[in-house]
Order: C-alpha cells, then sequence, then structure tokens
C-alpha cells in the first residue's frame, strides 16, 4: 500500500527522535486518526510535530558535546580561565523547553566563559533569539497581551506578559546603530529626482514619571475626576509628544490649481499619482524633535550624497520644526523648499467660513471653494485680507471674528511657504498625506490603546519596532540585531574578540535500511 523508509534503531543518534516519529506515524495510520476531520488533523499533528521539533533540537544540542576548546580560553581581561566544569542552563525555544550542557571555563575571582554558547549565539536570558524575533513582530502589531497569546497559541514556547516588555526593549537596541550602518555601506537604487522630508508630532498617554518636567508638574497639579481613566480633558498633561519623521523619493506630478478642487473636469484625469519610493517611517518619543529632524536629514544625505534631487521638506505649521529646518538647512548648505501643508490651509478655511454661513450647505462650500482657489493661485495674502474686510463689513464683534482672523494670520504667518502655484508646476507634493498616515499607523493605532500608560523605554522600543515593519526594514535588521549580540554578549569578553573553537565529538556512523511495509 505504500512504502516508509525506517531507520535501524540507533540509540546513541537522535533516537528518541526516530522513536517518536515512529508513533506519529503509528498514529496517523490508527483508527483513532481515520476518525478526525482535517481540522482535527491539523491540531493534533501540530502538537505532536512541535514535540519531535523540540526532541530533534534538544538532540541535537546535545550531539554538539558540551563545547571544550583544545586551547587556551582567555577573557577579554587577559585572564586565563583554566578551571573547567560543565554546567546546565534552560533554554525556553519556540519548540518548548531544552537544556544545554555546556563547559564553563573560570578562573577565581572572574566571570566564567562558555565557549558552547558562543558558538550557538545565545543570548544571555533563557529566551532564544527565534523566539525574541517572534516576540517582537508581533509586538510590533499588537499589545502585550495579544502578543502573549499569539506566543501561547502559535510556538511551544512561553514567555511571562512581564518579560513580554523587557524583550521588546532589548530587540529594539540596535535600531540606531543598524540605519548608521547602512548609511555608511549601503548603495541606494536610483528613484524619483524630489527627495521629501517631512515630520509630525503625535501625543501619547505616559506614566507620570516618563513625561517632560513641564508636563509631570503640569500633572501632579491637577485633581483626577477618576480613579483609574483620565477623564476627557485631563490627558493634556498626561502626554509626551512623539516626533515623527518620514523621507521618501517620488516622481514629479505636475497639476494646476483647477486640477484640485471638487468638481473640476480635469480632477482624476490623465496619468496616476506616483506613488512614494522607498519610504522610510520612524518615530521617537525619547528624543527631542530636533535630534529626529536631524536623522531625516541624514536619511536624505544618504539617499541623494551629491545633492542632484529636489529637496522638499513637508511640514503641518510647527513652528519649532520650520525653526529647527531651516536652522538645519542653513547649517549644511542646503536649500530646500519649505511647503506648508495644504490640508491645516483647508481647515483653517472652513472654520473661517462658518463665520460668515454658520449652517453646512452650498454657500458655505462655495465660500470655501473660492478662496481655496485664489490660494492655490498663490493669492494667499489677498485672501487674508479680503476675509477681513468682508468680516469687518458686516459688524461682526470680536468672538464672531475670531475664526476669521486666525484663518488670515495664518495664511499671512506662512505665506513663504504657502507658494502652491509654483510647487504644482514643478509637480511637487502639497499634502503631508504620507506623515499623517505614519502618524496614525505607527503612534495612534498602537499606543491609543483604551487605559494604556506607557514607560519611556517601552514606547520608545514600540515604536522602534513599528517602524521597522512598516519600512520594510525588519529582516534586514533582525540579521544586524542577532550579529551584534554575538559582538556583545559573546565576541566582546574574549580576549582579543577570538571565541576560541569548540571540539567537535566523534559522531557514530548511521545505517539505513528500507523496509517496504504492505
Amino acid at each position: 500500500m505504500s512504502a516508509l523508509a525506517q531507520r535501524l534503531p540507533q540509540k546513541e543518534v537522535y533516537g528518541r527522535s526516530r522513536e517518536n516519529f515512529e508513533q506519529l506515524v503509528g498514529f496517523l495510520d490508527s483508527n483513532e486518526a481515520s476518525s478526525m476531520t482535517h481540522s482535527e488533523l491539523e491540531r493534533e499533528i501540530e502538537k505532536r510535530g512541535r514535540e519531535l521539533m523540540r526532541m530533534l533540537l534538544q538532540e541535537h544540542i546535545d550531539n554538539r558535546g558540551p563545547g571544550k576548546c583544545q586551547q587556551p580560553v582567555v577573557g577579554a581581561d587577559g585572564v586565563e580561565r583554566s578551571r573547567v566544569r560543565l554546567q546546565k542552563r534552560d533554554i525556553e525555544s519556540v519548540f518548548g523547553p531544552i537544556e544545554e550542557e555546556r563547559a564553563g571555563y573560570g578562573q577565581k575571582g572572574v566571570e566564567s566563559l562558555h565557549p558552547l554558547d558562543a558558538e550557538l549565539n545565545l543570548p544571555d536570558e533563557r529566551y532564544s533569539l527565534e523566539l525574541c524575533r517572534r516576540v517582537a513582530e508581533e509586538v510590533a502589531r499588537s499589545s502585550y497581551g495579544e502578543t502573549f497569546e499569539m506566543v501561547h497559541k502559535t510556538t511551544a514556547g512561553h514567555v511571562p506578559k512581564r518579560q513580554i516588555e523587557e524583550l521588546t526593549i532589548r530587540a529594539a537596541r540596535d535600531f540606531d546603530p543598524f540605519y548608521q550602518r547602512r548609511h555608511a555601506e549601503a548603495v541606494m537604487a536610483d528613484s524619483g529626482p524630489i527627495l521629501v522630508i517631512s515630520a509630525d508630532g503625535k501625543g501619547v498617554v505616559m506614566r507620570p514619571e516618563d513625561l517632560r518636567e513641564p508636563t509631570r508638574k503640569a500633572a501632579e497639579a491637577r485633581s483626577h475626576k477618576m480613579d483609574t481613566r483620565l477623564s476627557k480633558g485631563e490627558k493634556k498633561n498626561a502626554k509626551r509628544m512623539a516626533t515623527v519623521a518620514a523621507v521618501y523619493t517620488t516622481m514629479p506630478f505636475v497639476r494646476r490649481p483647477e486640477d484640485l478642487m471638487a468638481g473640476s473636469r480635469l480632477r482624476g484625469a490623465g496619468p496616476a499619482r506616483h506613488r512614494p519610493e522607498q519610504k522610510r517611517v520612524w518615530a521617537s518619543i525619547e528624543k527631542e524633535p530636533k535630534e529626529v529632524i536631524e536623522e531625516a536629514f541624514e536619511e536624505a544625505r544618504y539617499r541623494d550624497p551629491a545633492h542632484e534631487k529636489k529637496w522638499v521638506v513637508l511640514l503641518d505649521g510647527n513652528k519649532t520644526q520650520i525653526r529647527i529646518v531651516r536652522n538645519k538647512a542653513k547649517k549644511e548648505g542646503l536649500k530646500p523648499t519649505i511647503i506648508v501643508d495644504l490640508i491645516h490651509v483647508i481647515e483653517y478655511l472652513w472654520k473661517a467660513g462658518r463665520a460668515f454661513h454658520p449652517e453646512t450647505g452650498s454657500e458655505l462650500e462655495s465660500w470655501v471653494s473660492q478662496r481655496l482657489l485664489e490660494i492655490l493661485r498663490g493669492n494667499a495674502g489677498f485672501v487674508a485680507g479680503g476675509m477681513r474686510r468682508s468680516a469687518t463689513l458686516r459688524g461682526h464683534s470680536p468672538p464672531q471674528r475670531k475664526p476669521v482672523d486666525a484663518c488670515a494670520d495664518y495664511l499671512l504667518n506662512y505665506g513663504p511657504y504657502l507658494k502652491y502655484n509654483r510647487y504644482l508646476e514643478e509637480g511637487l507634493p502639497i499634502a503631508t498625506g504620507v506623515i499623517e498616515g505614519a502618524c496614525r499607523h505607527l503612534v495612534k493605532d498602537r499606543m491609543e490603546v483604551t487605559g494604556a500608560r506607557w514607560s519611556l523605554t517601552g514606547a520608545e522600543a514600540v515604536l522602534k519596532l513599528r517602524a521597522l515593519r512598516s519600512s520594510h526594514d525588519f529582516d534586514q535588521y533582525w540579521s544586524f540585531h542577532e550579529t551584534q549580540e554575538y559582538q556583545r554578549n559573546h565576541q566582546a569578553l574574549y580576549a582579543g574578540g577570538i571565541v576560541p573553537p569548540t571540539v567537535k565529538p566523534r559522531k557514530p556512523r548511521s545505517r539505513t535500511r528500507l523496509k517496504v511495509i504492505k
């Protein structure tokens, strides 16, 4: 009926694993398995399969021997470790718990070294790097509680909730060195001639001790309306601002002001808008806005070291960010085109329009559309003066005209960054959709969990892991992280950074015989 390749019993070569495998095959050939549904079979095979893989891993570790060395084991402190003792340690793997017996080389007064740990690149804690990777990937998507459930359901490893946050922090520790190395070594592929830098901010509710000093003092001064949750209006002094940055390239997309207006025959016609290329997004709640924006300029220099592209900086009108950008550009001898986001201009227009047309309808929409078109044509100052005169002629009181004056002030103050007619002619982007999306995805969707109050280190680590995932850099980062872990946990402990090779035990020869079962 079927043919099964069976090996002769070999107690010394993966004997338990072979026995377990044969038990699994025997189960599949049993009446019990024949009465199961497909779903029941999948679950049972997965459960038994994990135990088989755990046994294979355990026996492989056992067969590698304790990692004894023929040459002297000398630490980075210059002390030779001549005392050898066999020591055991527990390892939590994705297949479940295993045990490692390794040779520990020590000497009185110094820390022992374990060459086998270095050969296997085992971390200091009990959780394997692959299990840590699973935790890091899931934390980048969902909450700590959901990560705990995912690990429990999809692996045979066990990571308590408290350790999940600690592993997350350690998993993100090489974020900055990863991008610094990439800037130094990699060569960017050819991309669009427009290089865009964008930045924004998003608040995160923090634990009181991790708020910035002025915010923390304001929080201490207030009295809570509720014992366990912050009520509406109380979050103002409970948040710390995360700075979000994005860098990408794109192709020119030339348009006319009329093309952007609702109802335009040309709107949506012609070639499609070009998607951002080689987009990288990230956020930091620990660093100051100046540091994050400087990192964005560093990323831009990495992409365009010869300054051959058209540099554009898209902002939402934040004065601090504009000042930082201007100072950085002046210091670097750059002349980027700074553009204030059109969407924020439209928001001001709608608020001002309601001072003249309080009810939503065609009159309000027409008022906003007419002035928006003029702003797109490069006449922001003209629009500001016109709405102020209209408010004066209508005899609006100071409270009534407050949104009008606010809109006019915005248009005048940011006039140098509202030359939309020129930006459209050059095919430059004029809306901060990319950075707004990054704020929502990196920060809001993950950090604004109901009732959550973040620690500074925990929030920073989660933001970094989410940024790696959003920028499609996670796999490359993790390879780099494992290399860094080896250097930190092992290579740095030995003289000259050289880990002595271990002696491989002599493996018994395995003989195979095929037996056909009918």
